[in-house]
């Protein structure tokens, strides 16, 4: 068994010289080393040997083992050292060519427009007020003069959480949180995400973007509602768009009105954009209603005031020509790289 032993040993030791990889060397080991390996057999074997040759036998085995394992380790390493320098040598860089170009993102037409917007008030003198998007129904609908059963409840789809509690409709809430908490004079502006059950359309979405508009003091007349959004139309379309007010109809307002601009794409003269009319409705506006000045603990008979509020994404949709809404909101790369 002796000779067998070392018969072992040679063989395996010749194996491991001559293996040139990783993969070849771990094969030896099962060969020689592993659960049915030709050394694991035999001493497997050592149980029936006799007391005077085990002792001996088992020395020679363990010796042979050693060598096996040492010679293993050994090749081991060197073929991965040579592995690695020849992935090093093929991992050269060349520090003459050009680096990767980063790929830097822009503003979203939408985030654009509605800075712009931004820019606009603030220019005049505006403050940017926030409210809560999960908003109460008293302040969505009965402080804006919009009691339980008013007929402009069901031009609102509403998504509701409970009977008390719903996503916001529109901006208008912010009014009169700011009202409650600010004497006036205010004038302040309130951009943000407003929510409607609408079926997704070429021109609705369930989530779109509203700008309200607030301004009270003494005095506060339709003139100064008329000249504010003649100045914003002007600085957002350009000095050439022309406006025109017509009388409409809104529960916190009295009175109310729509304002239209020009067609800034033809001019007035008549295009598919404006459907040949000339003309494009941009948003809703109005006095104040002496109702919702109370709600907002305001005195109608000291102050008066206008309200205006309008659609971001129509503003984005009419600066940039845009026909579908979902454009907006598909994140199509597209269409975003155009901006």
């Amino acid at each position: 068994m002796k000779e067998k032993l070392e018969a072992i040993k040679a063989s395996a030791l010749n194996e491991i010289k001559n293996s040139s990889t990783s993969a070849e060397l771990e094969a030896v080991r099962v060969k020689y080393l592993g659960k049915k390996g030709e050394l694991t057999l035999i001493l497997r074997g050592m149980g029936a040997l006799s007391a005077e040759e085990r002792p001996v036998i088992g020395k020679v085995a363990n010796e042979v083992r050693e060598a096996i394992e040492a010679a293993l380790t050994e090749s081991v390493t060197a073929i991965k050292n040579k592995e690695r320098d020849e992935k090093l040598k093929n991992d050269v860089i060349d520090i003459s060519l050009p680096g990767k170009k980063n790929i830097l993102g822009k503003r979203h037409p939408l985030d654009a427009a509605l800075e712009s917007m931004k820019e606009i008030f603030i220019s005049m003198g505006f403050t940017i007020e926030e409210g809560p998007e999960v908003e109460s129904d008293y302040y969505n609908f009965e402080a804006l003069n919009i009691p339980k059963n008013h007929p402009a409840r069901s031009e609102q789809d509403t998504f509701y959480i409970n009977d008390n509690v719903v996503l916001r409709t529109q901006t208008s809430p912010v009014q009169i949180r700011v009202m409650e908490k600010n004497a006036p004079p205010i004038k302040m502006i309130s951009p943000g995400k407003v929510f409607r059950s609408d079926a997704v359309d070429a021109t609705h979405s369930p989530i779109f973007y509203q700008m309200e508009g607030l301004v009270i003091d003494k005095g506060i007349t339709f003139a100064d509602l008329k000249g504010t959004l003649e100045i914003f139309a002007k600085k957002m379309f350009g000095d050439k768009v022309k406006t025109k007010f017509r009388p409409h109809h809104f529960p916190f307002t009295e009175p109310s009105a729509e304002m239209d601009a020009s067609c800034f794409v033809c001019g007035g003269e008549g295009c598919s954009v404006c459907k040949g009319s000339g003309w494009i409705e941009l948003l809703g506006c109005g006095m104040v209603h002496p109702e919702v000045l109370r709600k907002g603990g305001i005195d109608p008979e000291i102050y008066s005031g206008f309200a205006f509020g309008f659609g971001v994404d129509r503003m984005v949709m009419m600066k940039y020509g845009l026909d579908d809404i979902r454009l907006l909101y598909e994140s199509d790369m597209r269409f975003l790289n155009q901006f």
